[in-house]
């Protein structure tokens, strides 16, 4: 069975966790403590250097880390993946744009709030910017999603996915989305779709953090 090592608060792993669930395919979430350090230990690290998660088990000794290449893992041979070569690249560039100019500004700002991190000097300063540069990535899907429904072609894929993720709660992070109006019913038309499920919603079967689950 795949087995997904996540926290509930993530966007990262909550893209994974929406997109098992739609493809209806049977998991393990195991809930990572990242404020108590728990993918800084020697056994996750073993399994992921970077010492981040998502990670998802996809077999024996083989574990697959970074959240989109998950998506893309998951999403082959099924409807969230485009078979055109032209559309299958446009996905692979949302992809690239969302880790790039989005995720860093958008789910950064969101962490350091929601995680309670001590707001120092240096920390304040990179914030106003975090949230320029944010603002500025808003402000490119707004324009793209007041087009057309989907990012690319006629349906939702995993570039939908990947960035409803932090999109959705950005207001976490001091983003107003009432300034971006067709991005606000781009997130309607994800959310209302079938067996749409919330960040919080505990999915999969539960494990419990444990080091004998590395070994």
């Amino acid at each position: 069975m795949l087995r997904l090592y996540d926290n509930l608060s993530s966007g990262n792993g909550y893209k994974c966790r929406w997109l098992l669930t739609q493809l209806g395919l049977p998991f393990e979430r195991v809930e990572v403590d990242i404020d108590r350090g728990e993918s800084r230990t020697p056994g996750f690290l073993a399994i992921n250097p970077n010492g981040r998660i998502p990670v998802l088990r996809v077999g024996p000794d083989d574990h697959l880390a970074e959240s989109n290449a998950i998506l893309r893992y998951l999403a082959e041979g099924t409807p969230f993946w485009p078979e055109g070569k032209r559309e299958k690249a446009a996905v692979l560039q949302w992809l690239f744009w969302e880790q790039y100019s989005h995720e860093p500004n958008i789910a950064t700002a969101r962490f350091w709030i929601t995680h309670r991190l001590e707001m120092t000097p240096e920390r304040a300063h990179a914030l106003v910017m975090k949230r320029e540069m944010g603002h500025a990535a808003l402000r490119q899907l707004e324009g793209h999603v007041l087009r057309q429904d989907w990012l690319v072609g006629d349906r939702c894929t995993i570039a939908d996915v990947a960035l409803y993720a932090y999109t959705h709660v950005a207001e976490e992070g001091g983003f107003d989305l009432d300034r971006y109006p067709a991005v606000r019913r781009w997130l309607d038309r994800f959310a209302a779709q079938p067996d749409h499920i919330q960040i919080t919603d505990r999915v999969g079967t539960e494990r419990p953090f444990d080091p004998a689950l590395f070994a």
